[in-house]
C-alpha cells in the first residue's frame, strides 16, 4: 500500500466545519482560538513523530493498540481495543453523522436551529444507508470515498479563496491584534484546554498509517515523508479556515450559528449560497463512510491477538466485507445519538484519544529504556515525547476539572474493560458450558451473516500476517496467555 496523495485527506475531515465554534467559545476570544489551532497543529506533529518510530519499531498493523499491548501487556493494550470499539469509533461516528444532518438541515430553517428529533433521524438514516453499503461492497465504499471527498475539498478551497477576498477587501477587523485579543468571556485554564479537545477533533485521523504499518511500501521513508508534508498542510489549511469565517462573522455571529459554513456562505456567496452545506454534506457522508470502512482493521488486529469474539474479524465469503465489525459499530453509533449535542460528544472522545495517546508516547520512552539496542530505522529526540507528554498532562487535568461528568463517564466506561478483560481473555479454564455457548453463537453469527475468517496472507517487507491461522480463528475465551507475556519479549524485527 502507498502512501495516497491523501494523507493530509485522512486528517481533513468534518472536524474543520465543527469544531470552529467549540474552539472559539472555550478560546474567549479570535486571537487565541488562532492559537489554539497552531498549537494543536505543532503538538500533532510531534504526536505523529513519536508514533513514526513506533510504527517502524513495532511494525504491526493495528495503531497505537498494539504498541500498548507490546509495551505494557494484553491488559492495558485490552483497554485501548475496548474503549476504541465502545468510545471512539461510534463518538466520531455519532459526531460526523450529526454534521452532516446539521449541514442538510440548516438551510430549511433559516431562523432557528433544526429540531434535535430531526437531526438524529437524519444522523440515523446517513449511518444505516452507508452501512448497507459497506456491507454490499468494497468497491461500492471505495467509491464513495473518492466521489465524497470532492465535497471536502470544494468546501475548504471556497472558504479560503473567499476569506483571502475579504481580506484584500479590508475586511479583516478581527484580526487586528486590539480586536483579536478582546475577550467576550472570563479567560479560563479549563476552558482553554477543553478549546484544544476540540480542535483535536478536526486533527483526528493524523495516526491512520499507523493502523496499516504493515501494508505501506517502505515505512520507513514514507511515514516520516507524510508527517512532514500533511500535518503542515493541514494546520496551515485549518488556520486560515478560521481566519476567513471571521473576515465575514463576528465572533457572536459565529458562535450562535450551528453550520458555520452554511452561515459563511450566506454572507458571502449570495445566490450561490447553497453550494457550501451541498459541499459540506457531501464532505460529512463521505467521512462517515471512511470512518465506517476503517475500522474494521481494528478489529481484525483484536481479534487475531484474541482480545475480540473472532466473528467480529470475519469477512463475507464473496464480497470480502467485514459484515461483523460493520453491524456491530453501526448499533454502537446509532446508541451515541441520544444527544445531539456534538461539542459534548467531541469533549467526551477528545479526552479518552488524548488519554491514549500518551499512554503510547510514554510507552515509547519506556521501550527506549527497557529495550535501548532494538533496531529503531526511525529514532527522534526524547525531547519531543516529554513535550508530547506535559501538553498531555496539561490537557488532561484541566478538562477533567472542566468537564468531571463528561470525562469521568468515559474513564468509567474505560474501567469497565477490566473485568471483562480478566473473565474473557485472562481466565483459561472457564466452564464448558459457557465454552459451548460462546462456540455455538460464533456460529449462529457466521451462518446469519455468512462470514468466515480470512485467510492469512503475507505482506510486503513484513512477516506473514499470523504465524498460526488455526489459533487466530479461535473465539476470545481461549487466548494465551503467553502471548501477553511474551509480547515485548519477541518484538518484530
Amino acid at each position: 500500500m502507498r502512501i495516497p496523495a491523501g494523507g493530509a485527506g485522512n486528517i481533513i475531515g468534518s472536524g474543520i466545519f465543527v469544531s470552529p465554534k467549540g474552539v472559539l467559545e472555550n478560546a474567549g476570544s479570535v486571537g487565541l482560538a488562532l492559537i489554539v489551532w497552531i498549537v494543536t497543529g505543532l503538538i500533532t506533529a510531534v504526536g505523529a513523530l513519536c508514533y513514526a518510530e513506533l510504527g517502524v519499531t513495532i511494525p504491526k498493523s493495528g495503531g497505537d493498540y498494539s504498541y500498548v499491548k507490546d509495551i505494557f501487556g494484553g491488559l492495558a493494550g485490552f483497554l485501548r481495543l475496548w474503549i476504541a470499539v465502545l468510545v471512539i469509533y461510534p463518538t466520531n461516528q455519532a459526531v460526523i453523522a450529526l454534521t452532516f444532518s446539521n449541514y442538510v438541515l440548516q438551510p430549511l430553517f433559516p431562523t432557528c436551529f433544526p429540531p434535535d428529533s430531526g437531526l438524529r433521524l437524519l444522523a440515523a438514516i446517513c449511518l444505516l444507508l452507508l452501512t448497507w453499503v459497506n456491507c454490499s461492497s468494497v468497491r461500492w465504499a471505495t467509491r464513495v470515498q473518492d466521489v465524497f471527498t470532492a465535497g471536502k475539498l470544494l468546501a475548504l478551497a471556497l472558504i479560503i479563496i473567499m476569506g483571502v477576498v475579504q481580506i484584500c477587501k479590508g475586511e479583516y477587523f478581527w484580526l487586528e491584534p486590539k480586536n483579536a485579543f478582546e475577550n467576550f468571556q472570563e479567560p479560563d485554564i479549563g476552558l482553554i484546554a477543553l478549546a484544544f479537545l476540540q480542535g483535536s477533533f478536526a486533527y483526528g485521523g493524523w495516526n491512520f498509517l499507523n493502523y496499516v504499518t504493515e501494508e505501506l511500501v517502505d515505512p520507513y521513508k514514507n511515514l516520516p515523508r507524510a508527517i512532514f508534508i500533511s500535518i503542515p498542510l493541514v494546520t496551515f489549511v485549518y488556520v486560515f479556515a478560521n481566519i476567513a469565517y471571521v473576515t465575514a462573522m463576528s465572533p457572536q455571529e459565529l458562535l450562535a450559528s450551528n453550520a458555520v459554513a452554511v452561515t459563511f456562505g450566506e454572507k458571502l456567496l449570495g445566490v450561490m449560497a447553497w453550494i457550501m452545506p451541498i459541499s459540506v454534506a457531501l464532505s460529512t457522508f463521505g467521512g462517515v463512510n471512511g470512518s465506517l470502512f476503517t475500522s474494521s482493521r481494528l478489529f481484525f488486529a483484536g481479534a487475531r491477538e484474541g482480545h475480540l469474539p473472532s466473528v467480529l474479524a470475519m469477512i463475507h465469503v464473496k464480497r470480502c466485507t467485514p459484515i461483523p465489525a460493520l453491524l456491530f459499530t453501526c448499533i454502537s453509533t446509532l446508541l451515541m445519538l441520544v444527544t445531539s449535542d456534538m461539542y459534548t460528544l467531541i469533549n467526551y472522545v477528545g479526552f479518552i484519544n488524548y488519554l491514549f495517546y500518551g499512554v503510547t508516547v510514554a510507552g515509547q520512552i519506556v521501550l527506549r529504556w527497557k529495550k535501548p539496542n532494538m533496531p529503531r530505522p526511525i529514532k527522534i529526540n526524547l525531547l519531543f515525547p516529554i513535550i508530547y507528554l506535559l501538553f498531555w498532562a496539561f490537557l488532561l487535568v484541566f478538562s477533567l476539572w472542566s468537564e468531571p461528568v463528561v470525562c469521568g463517564i468515559g474513564l468509567a466506561i474505560m474501567l469497565t474493560g477490566v473485568p471483562v478483560y480478566f473473565l474473557g481473555v485472562y481466565w483459561q479454564h472457564k466452564p464448558k458450558c459457557f465454552n459451548d455457548f460462546i462456540e455455538l453463537l460464533t456460529l449462529v453469527s457466521q451462518k446469519l451473516c455468512v462470514v468466515v475468517y480470512p485467510e492469512a496472507e503475507g505482506t510486503s517487507g513484513t512477516k506473514e500476517i499470523n504465524e498460526d491461522v488455526e489459533e487466530q480463528r479461535q473465539p476470545i475465551y481461549q487466548d494465551t496467555l503467553s502471548k501477553d507475556k511474551d509480547s515485548v519479549e519477541q518484538p518484530q524485527p
